[in-house]
This record gives C-alpha cells, sequence and structure tokens, in this order.
C-alpha cells in the first residue's frame, strides 16, 4: 500500500477536505504523517489520515491542545456554580495570595494574565510534568509582571495553575474530572494520563527537519535562556530537553500534566469539542450556550509579552477567530508544539481536530491548517 495515500471516508460534498489532505502530503514527503477528522452539526463529515506507520487509532502527544481539555473542565465547573469566574483565585487557593498576587481573579489567571509563566530555577523534567509540583513552586513565587496589567503565554504551567484551582474547590484533579466527565462519558479519544493498555497506540514525536534556511531563521529570532520566552520554555534549566521532545518522555504520558502532557488522536480532538457544542450520537452537549459565550469571549488580545507577537485568548483557550478568518466569532480552541489543531465553532456547528507526527516549521504553527480549515468551511458552505 502506498503510504502516502489519503486513507478514510469523507461525507458527501466534503471530498475537497481529503483532496487538499493529500496535496499537503506531497509537498511534505514520505514521512509526513497526520489525521484530519471534522465534524459539522453533529455528524462527522471528515474522517481521514496519511503516512507511514499510522492509522485512524493512532495516538500522538497533543501539546498545548491538551490546554482546552483541562479548561472544558473549567468551563464545565463554571457551568455547574462550583467555580466562579469572577471569584479571586486566592479564594480557592489562599496560599496563592503572596507577593502581590491576591487580587488576581481566576477569569484573569485564565487568560494568561497572572506573570507566572516559568520558575525562577526552572523545572527538570520530573518536576514539570507533575502538576501539584509546578503549582506550589509558583503559587509562592513573585510573578514576572503586575497581575492582570498585561497577559503572556503561560506555556508550560496554565494548566498546573488552574488545575490547582480546581483540586481546592473538588478535591479531584483536572485529569480526574476530565477523564470521568469528558473522556469516559462521550467516548473521547483524549487521554490526560495515558493508560498503559493504550502506550501501543503512541508514535514518538519527530523533530523538525532542520534545513539550514530553518536554523538561520531560528538563531535569528532566539531569546536568551534567561528571558520572559526563555523562562516561560523553561530553556534557563541546565537539563531542559526541547519542546518537541516533551511527549516522548513516560513521566510526561503517564501524569498527562493539563497544559501540554495530554496524548489523543484527530478523532479525540475533534469530538472532545463536538461534544461540547452540540448533541453527538444523542448525548445532551456538554456546554450550553450561556457558557459557549463566556467561553468564546476574548479576554486577552494583542502584544503577549512571552512569545513578543499579536496573540489572543479566551477563558483558557485561544480565540481561534482571530487565527483563521473562516470562523465564526466566539470560536475557541487550542493548538500544540507539534503542529496540532483543534477547535469548536458554536456558530457554525464545526469541531475540527488535527494531529501531525513531525514537528512543522514553524513549530505550532503548521501553515497546512489553513488551507486544510479553508477547504472545510468551503465545503461546509456547499454541502447539504
Amino acid at each position: 500500500m502506498d503510504e502516502n495515500v489519503v486513507r478514510g471516508t469523507v461525507a458527501d460534498g466534503f471530498e475537497p477536505v481529503r483532496e487538499e489532505l493529500a496535496a499537503v502530503a506531497a509537498e511534505e514527503g514520505g514521512d509526513y504523517a497526520a489525521q484530519l477528522v471534522a465534524y459539522r452539526h453533529g455528524e462527522r463529515v471528515v474522517d481521514v489520515w496519511t503516512g507511514p506507520g499510522i492509522t485512524a487509532d493512532s495516538l500522538f502527544g497533543a501539546y498545548s491542545a491538551s490546554k482546552g481539555a483541562a479548561h472544558l473542565v473549567v468551563a464545565l465547573l463554571a457551568q455547574e456554580g462550583v467555580l466562579d469566574l469572577e471569584q479571586k483565585v486566592a479564594h480557592y487557593w489562599p496560599e496563592f495570595a503572596v507577593e502581590g498576587k491576591g487580587e488576581l481573579l481566576l477569569r484573569e489567571l485564565l487568560a494568561h494574565r497572572a506573570g507566572l509563566v516559568g520558575a525562577d530555577g526552572g523545572f527538570t523534567i520530573e518536576e514539570l510534568a507533575d502538576d501539584r509540583i509546578v503549582a506550589e513552586r509558583l503559587g509562592a513565587q513573585r510573578p514576572y509582571w503586575r497581575p492582570g496589567s498585561a497577559f503572556g503565554y503561560h506555556a508550560l504551567v496554565m494548566g498546573a495553575l488552574s488545575g490547582e484551582v480546581v483540586r481546592r474547590a473538588t478535591g479531584l484533579s483536572v485529569q480526574e474530572l476530565f477523564a470521568e466527565r469528558l473522556r469516559d462519558a462521550y467516548g473521547v479519544d483524549f487521554h490526560l494520563g495515558l493508560p498503559q493498555e493504550h502506550e501501543s497506540r503512541f508514535l514518538t514525536a519527530q523533530p523538525m527537519v532542520a534545513t539550514p534556511e530553518r536554523l538561520a531563521a531560528l538563531a535569528a529570532s532566539a531569546s536568551g535562556p534567561n528571558s520572559l520566552s526563555g523562562i516561560a520554555f523553561n530553556r534557563h534549566h541546565p537539563r531542559n530537553p526541547e519542546v518537541w521532545e516533551l511527549p516522548n518522555f513516560q513521566v510526561v504520558r503517564t501524569l498527562g500534566t493539563a497544559s501540554w502532557g495530554g496524548v489523543a488522536s484527530a478523532r479525540g480532538l475533534a469530538r472532545m469539542y463536538a461534544v461540547t457544542i452540540g448533541p453527538v450520537d444523542g448525548a445532551a452537549p456538554l456546554l450550553g450556550p450561556e457558557t459557549l459565550a463566556m467561553v468564546g469571549q476574548t479576554q486577552s488580545a494583542g502584544h503577549d509579552m512571552v512569545l513578543g507577537r499579536r496573540t489572543a485568548f479566551t477563558m483558557g483557550f485561544h480565540a481561534t477567530s482571530e487565527y483563521y478568518p473562516q470562523l465564526g466569532q466566539g470560536s475557541f480552541g487550542h493548538s500544540g508544539a507539534g503542529g496540532q489543531q483543534s477547535f469548536a465553532d458554536p456558530r457554525n456547528g464545526i469541531a475540527y481536530g488535527y494531529t501531525r507526527r513531525r514537528t512543522p516549521f514553524p513549530a505550532a504553527v503548521a501553515p497546512e491548517n489553513e488551507r486544510l480549515i479553508r477547504a472545510l468551511y468551503e465545503a461546509a458552505a456547499t454541502a447539504r
């Protein structure tokens, strides 16, 4: 069998999405491996994959798409009145109210406004994978900017911070609640903590193809290890692995750190958002209209203190419609460093999940998502 052939199924009218993935595969080359799944109004209309060694059931490191899974739990708890997004973080987590952090609201924390992007001394991989250790360290630390005054991507720690609020409010971890309320309840193939019986399905992440031109571009834009960006990505720690390697550590997959340690298939990514915004297979949606409107409301937009460019965040999610103009206002989701992309578009009834094995250039962006999403929305506009 030709490994570059796109396998799987699409609904009538969505053939151009499969054709676009085939075009991407031809351009990327022989070791390109990816999955693409989309739902429209609760029906799976795209379910395709391509590349060597990959099946529809293959699992990949989700990287920061894990933040989407974790913050769906936060949204659900807010909907149920367990969490109040206008309450101070210290109300739930008293030890947090030191070093000028006592007035920070939970809504502001979720919008990457806490100024706690990393630890002064950095973390070992074992520490970084353990949300409880990260939360304890950061809860006692002075923030890097006055909380609430600016925002910057809390790349490796956001899920640990919000997860500690969840644990204090419920007595359960985000990982436990996600497994119970989403993964098992809705049959979502996304794992914050990969069960041992699924390890054989996991495909290790692969590094970016490092051409001289790409290495030169990265060197030209590189920040120092002790810069705000360096601290946020733990580059100031002497034994810090590269970001692309993180899912390949067993401790990461086992603990399922809520910021970047999840493992998922594209089916899991897309279904997670599909069941959030509408009925799927007869099950009621996870979130109601008021909660969806709240979750999709942009909280931070503009200059990101960590990434040094414009970004936009909602309540723990990317404001995805800021990045893809085809999407309806109020869309939300999260990408991942390995090229993963996932989102919900409540106004158009669309949920999207994309995974790839080899890290793209630039990392996280995976430029092919623009083409695939455009093809999906053009198909949706004409399909019955």
